[in-house]
């Protein structure tokens, strides 16, 4: 078993020397645990339900069927979730996601539609006990956000989430409006693995510009007074991470450097896809003319998945973190897209 012999190796001489291989090797643990305890429990409630049956028929007691109902259900829903675990085949589908947000053209209304988003990901991230790490921030001219890059932390949080990449755009009355208008706005949703194990992929030291800024989001007094928050550009590929949330500028380039490694991860993989797509003739770029869902406040509510059609008319939900289902139907969609 393969729980049992990451086990073993945790147990050799000078295993806790190599500070890279303790995190591999505990990461791996936890999935093979999360796992195991998973059937565990599926084996637990079947033999429940299975008691609950031998004690109708011994008794006769009707009122037990509602008790057997309800478990067969909460049943049903928790090997419903195993099996689109079990789609999450992906290299990096376990590990944990970056997410970074970007408010479209519009000013204060797309900024605030950004910052409505953050909201709506940080609701589903608690629904589904992950946690949120703010990494970088730029707050709007007036209100919402600019950008904002944060760690969602959990067991196949990449998994999932890499269903919300793309454009999503919002149709409202705006409450910037005077006149009360129907205002359409926009925001991008960037979704990347974090890497624990370096990838092989070499950066060299002149490929990067490397600036220092003063942190200007909340912190406290530390954040603010010292020029620790960090930005860095790859020069070949234009990408541009930055950090400002850690105590130190060590830690916020570290956690930078992080993030380039994971977004050139995450731009191989991209133009993978994107070559078998075009080999299968559907490929389609992000941009802001093809978003993948539309969340729509008036003349009616609706909000609609472009990619999988799936849908809902209660948007106040959604709104609250209930995306589940526009994932689920997303991953049951593209399945074998990575294969």
């Amino acid at each position: 078993m393969e729980a049992d012999a990451l086990k073993k190796e945790q147990l050799e001489d000078g295993f806790y020397n190599d500070a890279k291989k303790v995190s591999i090797v505990g990461k791996k643990l936890k999935t093979c645990e999360y796992k195991l305890n998973e059937i565990k429990h599926f084996e637990e409630e079947i033999s429940n339900c299975e008691a609950i049956i031998e004690l109708i028929e011994d008794v006769e007691d009707n009122s037990l069927f509602e008790e057997l109902k309800g478990n067969i259900l909460a049943l049903e829903k928790d090997i419903e979730k195993a099996k689109l675990e079990n789609l999450l085949t992906g290299k990096y589908d376990s590990n944990n996601a970056i997410l970074t947000l970007h408010a479209g053209a519009g000013g204060t209304e797309a900024q605030d539609w950004a910052d409505m988003l953050y909201r709506m990901y940080s609701m589903y991230a608690e629904k589904n006990n992950f946690k949120i790490k703010v990494l970088d921030l730029l707050d709007g001219d007036e209100a919402g956000i600019k950008s904002i890059t944060f760690l969602v932390s959990g067991e196949n949080a990449y998994g999932y989430l890499r269903a919300e990449k793309g454009v999503h755009r919002l149709v409202r009355i705006s409450p910037f409006d005077s006149n009360a208008r129907r205002h359409t706005s926009f925001a991008s949703l960037e979704v990347m693995p974090e890497i624990e194990e370096m990838p092989d992929i070499n950066i060299r030291p002149e490929d990067l510009k490397v600036d220092t800024f003063r942190s200007s989001g909340a912190g406290g007094q530390h954040v603010n007074k010292t020029e620790s928050a960090i930005r860095i550009t790859h020069i070949p590929t234009g990408i541009i991470v930055a950090c400002q949330t850690e105590r130190s500028q060590m830690q916020n380039r570290e956690t930078a450097m992080k993030m380039l490694y994971s977004k050139l991860v995450e731009k191989q993989e991209s133009e993978e896809m994107e070559k078998l797509a075009s080999i299968r003739g559907e490929i389609k770029k992000i941009e802001w003319g093809s978003q993948i869902r539309s969340y729509v406040f008036c003349p009616y509510t609706m909000v609609k998945d472009h990619r999988t059609n799936c849908e809902t008319s209660d948007i106040q939900g959604v709104m609250n973190g209930n995306i589940d289902e526009f994932i689920n139907q997303y991953l049951k969609a593209f399945a074998g897209a990575k294969n």
